[in-house]
């Protein structure tokens, strides 16, 4: 498992609610949880890691010793929000890309645990922005979408290194074709 870089088509996935709590999805949420400490983050959305569920891990704190932060939401979907603040925002999946992005200051969201139990939470600041963040990754929303005019032109270079340096990856056969992605992820929708 490892964190997949724009312009994985995983990114633009639309994911499948998540059916089952078993071994293989606490191994798969605790690499998760590997790999954001590894990259410094504070959440990370399992189409980031090429997982067509949706469930993400997340601690706000971004510290590892911190393991009462950590959370595990199965299914979120944000039923409220209030006000709206801008600020910067980064992604794993954009190594060394950040903007100024338009949030709600405020969200309630509904999820289930790692449990299975159905859980509602409100927050705010920069635990809403992530919230609202890995909630749009399962949507295969990401967050150069949300950017302004000025954003947009100011992201262009990077994202054009991105994406030169995927498709040297796939060329090099660390990738395969999009079209084989694809193929995968919708075989992986299936099985569950």
């Amino acid at each position: 498992m490892k964190i997949v870089h724009y312009p994985h088509p995983a990114l633009r996935c639309q994911s499948k609610p998540l059916t089952s709590i078993d071994k293989d999805f606490h191994l798969q949420v605790g690499e998760m949880f590997d790999l954001m400490y590894e990259a410094k983050g504070l959440g990370l959305a399992a189409t980031q890691v090429a997982l067509p569920h949706q469930f993400l891990v997340m601690n706000i704190s971004g510290d590892f010793q911190q393991k009462d932060q950590e959370m595990v939401f199965i299914n979120p979907v944000l039923v409220e929000r209030k006000g709206a603040i801008e600020g910067d925002e980064g992604c794993l999946s954009f190594p060394g890309l950040f903007q100024k992005v338009r949030r709600a200051k405020t969200v309630r969201i509904q999820a289930y645990n790692i449990k299975g139990e159905a859980v509602e939470v409100t927050v705010s600041d920069l635990a809403a922005r992530a919230w609202q963040h890995e909630i749009d990754h399962l949507n295969g929303v990401l967050f150069i979408d949300k950017l302004g005019v000025i954003g947009k032109l100011a992201s262009r270079g990077a994202l054009k290194e991105l994406e030169e340096e995927f498709r040297k990856a796939q060329a090099r056969g660390e990738f395969p074709s999009d079209t084989d992605i694809k193929q995968l992820l919708d075989a992986l929708m299936t099985e569950s």
